[in-house]
């Protein structure tokens, strides 16, 4: 006895969980709103064309396009990349080559991809200004 498989007849429950990701609440970001997606922050100061490295306590990758430099004492940097960067907002790492203690614009970053275990430079991408923002601080609801 053969079974035979269609796997026409499996497409419309295969693609159910794409489309669920279709309709998410989340807004995406886009080339309009490059900034989608990421927690709402407030601009104080003017955009920066270099950040200390040595100083980066954290960096936050939000999407294909956004990544937030958490500094020591507290500072944020967000950088808005020139470009969408594919495998960014997945794989959410980089990493750079530099001879000198800081991150410029337009240095070019790398995604760090994990293949297999094995960590393996992905796509390049070019960095924005660094912009000093501040998180905005959600009220808490009152009892």
């Amino acid at each position: 006895m053969t079974i035979r498989l269609d796997f026409r007849s499996l497409l419309p429950v295969l693609a159910l969980p794409l489309l669920a990701a279709c309709t998410s609440d989340r807004e995406r970001p886009s080339d309009a709103n490059p900034t989608a997606g990421a927690p709402p922050a407030i601009v104080k100061g003017e955009p920066q064309s270099c950040i200390n490295r040595s100083q980066v306590r954290n960096t936050v990758v939000r999407s294909d396009r956004v990544i937030d430099f958490e500094m020591q004492g507290g500072k944020v940097y967000r950088n808005i990349l020139n470009a969408n960067c594919p495998g960014l907002g997945m794989d959410r790492a980089i990493t750079y080559n530099t001879s000198i203690d800081q991150l410029c614009s337009p240095q070019i970053i790398y995604v760090l991809q994990n293949i297999g275990g094995q960590p393996r430079q992905g796509a390049g991408c070019s960095l924005g200004k660094f912009v000093p923002v501040e998180y905005e601080r959600k009220a808490k609801a009152e009892s």
